[in-house]
């Protein structure tokens, strides 16, 4: 049987459907060697993002992801201005439910069909929800998603959309994940959370993956913005895979981007901190990364310490500018997105350093 890991304490424990976190309290990742990547192996597969399925924890020779996947996956990395032929951006938001987090939500529901799973219960911004709502419901798994009652209409419609029952919560991020916690351990049913989860990386993961195949090197730098860490984690476990296996030499440093009005990772980058103190989300257009406690602080700022990355806040005045640029260069992009490209502006870079930037929600997700 798969086992999880404490993060905090070191404790194991058998995976099974309905545990979520470690007896301390601390966040649980899979125990597990790292695995083994055979390139020639991927042709086998769809051109999607389960080409690398033979690097996730499924039982051997699994095709039940045959009945789940909607093609997600492969998102096209396309050269983001002539003018700048070092500056790459990958188009996340070309995936079924519109957002990058649907990498995450394949392999994880995926995984709770595996297990026999019958309800979820996820909490939200909006994206992961979505995400959630869309797989649970090519699972056939009943499925509650906890949202503020703040979200953008257009999320809200989405996953309604997908059959998933919403949660409407008045109050931060923080109190809309608590009250799913609560439900999850009242209902003893599984946490399909992309912040506590393990399995939610070993989806996000494959965004290394692809970049590996499609750049044909290493880039110098990724852009990547941070709120609970769901893509800088998936990105950094990806690209240690790779090196691990000796496929590439070296790792690209992760630049993560949070907006200023909500900058806990920020704040204890700065003062060398090794895990993040709570603040006050003083309010910012950005909801997909306004979030004032990340549960797993402390791997966000070692995966961005051990690339040689930093931490960047962005100004609310920066990201709607930065999300025009984009439009003007035919990317329309969700507001949280365009915080991703006000941080490479903000960014002194060099003129030969390559880069590449996540556009990881489409534009008609916003209001």
């Amino acid at each position: 049987m798969e086992q999880f890991i404490c993060n905090s304490c070191g404790n194991k424990y058998d995976s099974t459907p309905t545990l979520w976190k470690c007896e301390c309290g601390g966040v649980l990742n899979i125990v597990k060697d790292t695995p083994k990547i055979d390139v020639a192996a991927w042709d086998k597969y769809p051109n999607s993002l389960w080409r690398y399925v033979e690097t996730m924890p499924f039982a051997k020779n699994s095709k039940i992801w045959e009945s789940v996947t909607m093609g997600e996956g492969q998102s096209p990395l396309i050269v983001l201005d002539p003018l700048e032929p070092n500056t790459y951006v990958k188009v996340d938001y070309m995936m079924p439910t519109l957002s990058f987090k649907d990498r995450g939500a394949a392999v994880l529901m995926t995984k709770a069909k595996e297990m026999g799973v019958s309800k979820v219960i996820a909490d939200s911004s909006g994206n992961a929800g979505t995400a959630i709502a869309a797989y649970a419901a090519r699972c056939n798994i009943a499925c509650d998603i906890y949202l503020s009652d703040e979200t953008s209409p257009k999320k809200i419609a989405q996953v309604k959309a997908h059959g998933a029952t919403i949660k409407a919560i008045h109050g931060t991020r923080e109190d809309v994940a608590a009250a799913a916690q609560k439900a999850v351990d009242e209902e003893k049913v599984f946490y399909a959370s992309h912040v506590y989860n393990p399995y939610f990386y070993e989806g996000t993961k494959t965004y290394a993956y692809e970049i590996y195949e499609q750049l044909k090197e290493v880039p110098d730098a990724l852009i990547i913005p941070v709120g609970n860490g769901t893509l800088v984690l998936g990105a950094y476990y990806g690209f240690k895979e790779l090196v691990e296996n000796k496929l590439i030499e070296k790792m690209p440093k992760i630049i993560a981007i949070q907006a200023a009005n909500c900058a806990p990772l920020v704040r204890a980058f700065e003062y060398g901190l090794e895990q993040a103190e709570p603040v006050t989300n003083k309010g910012t257009l950005a909801e997909g990364i306004a979030i004032a406690a990340p549960a797993r602080s402390s791997q966000i700022l070692e995966a961005v310490r051990e690339t040689n990355g930093s931490f960047i806040g962005i100004e609310e005045d920066e990201i709607e500018r930065a999300r025009k640029m984009l439009a003007d260069k035919g990317f329309y992009v969700e507001i949280t997105t365009a915080a991703n490209y006000a941080g490479y502006l903000k960014y002194k870079k060099a003129a030969d350093e390559k880069f590449i930037i996540p556009l990881c929600g489409a534009g008609i997700k916003s209001n």
